[in-house]
């Protein structure tokens, strides 16, 4: 049951992070490296907010609006810029350049953190305790843990029904399976390129957010989160959204079986699980979308 738990909770957050880099790659097909980078800076600019929150003296579930507004600043300030004015030079070019430009934008914006919080880790506990412990049997959790499995829940639903039953989401569609043909038909491929990788940089900034108040928010999240987020997306497939849950799922249960039998193989357990289902299922679990260049 703790294998379990721990597996299930580890596997909530790492789905949202690797749901954004999913959506990024069919729309914009783009490995973005530094989509680790972007739930770092949520979680930084997350302790920021909370602490400003506790300093005026509000309510600490005041905390939680904090954590939303800190990853909506983060996608709407940086997000738009970064695709206007740097990768929407590279689109259509080779795929290892593109890998390239976004290893560069995961140096610097890792080195911008160091830069504006330097290296000093940061503690975010006000929004933790809010929901109270919870007892099973002789195990005892955290409520906000389990809360934070219903969020991952809803923002999977909801990504899944923006996309297959609203217009809007058609039209993502559309541009994911032919942007070619969606331009033909009138629709701003660019436009929805923009609003595609803000949401997908909102969702990896939201799971730093919601994570901020469980870790030690401190230099290095980044490299950690990217390598266990392509390990997820491979897994599943990338361009899927069931894949991305189920190989959240897999790879939360195989790092908890290693952390409560074998501390010293976690990050090797990762590897092993993404190494069995490649050996069968070369394109992932539920490959749907296939990489074209825009």
């Amino acid at each position: 049951m703790t294998i379990l738990f721990d597996g299930i909770i580890y596997a909530s957050w790492l789905f949202i992070v690797a749901l954004g880099l999913t959506l990024v790659f069919g729309v914009l097909k783009i490995l973005n490296i530094a989509h680790g980078s972007f739930y770092a800076v949520g979680a930084y600019v997350t302790a920021s907010f909370v602490a400003w929150s506790v300093a005026l003296g509000l309510s600490p579930v005041w905390s939680l609006l904090a954590m939303v507004l800190a990853a909506a600043a983060v996608a709407l300030v940086t997000a738009p810029l970064i695709e206007r004015f740097l990768l929407r030079s590279f689109y259509g070019r080779d795929e290892v350049l593109l890998v390239l430009v976004t290893y560069s934008l995961f140096l610097i914006l890792e080195d911008a953190t160091k830069l504006i919080w330097g290296a000093v880790p940061y503690y975010v506990t006000e929004p933790y305790m809010l929901f109270g412990l919870l007892e099973m049997g002789p195990l005892s959790y955290v409520g906000y843990d389990f809360t934070l499995i219903g969020f991952a829940i809803v923002c999977g639903l909801g990504v899944w029904w923006g996309l297959n039953r609203t217009r809007t989401g058609k039209i993502v569609l559309a541009v994911i399976h032919s942007n070619e043909i969606a331009a033909s038909m009138g629709i701003n491929v660019a436009r929805v390129c923009t609003w595609a990788f803000v949401f997908g940089v909102f969702l990896a900034s939201l799971a730093g957010a919601m994570t901020a108040p469980m870790i030690s928010v401190q230099p290095g999240l980044a490299s950690g989160v990217i390598i266990v987020s392509f390990a997820v997306v491979i897994i599943g497939g990338l361009g899927s959204i069931q894949g991305a849950a189920i190989g959240a799922i897999i790879v939360g249960l195989a790092r908890a079986l290693a952390v409560h039998t074998w501390p010293a193989a976690e990050l090797f357990s990762i590897y092993i699980a993404m190494a069995i289902v490649l050996v069968f299922r070369p394109e992932g679990l539920f490959q749907r979308v296939q990489a074209r260049k825009i």
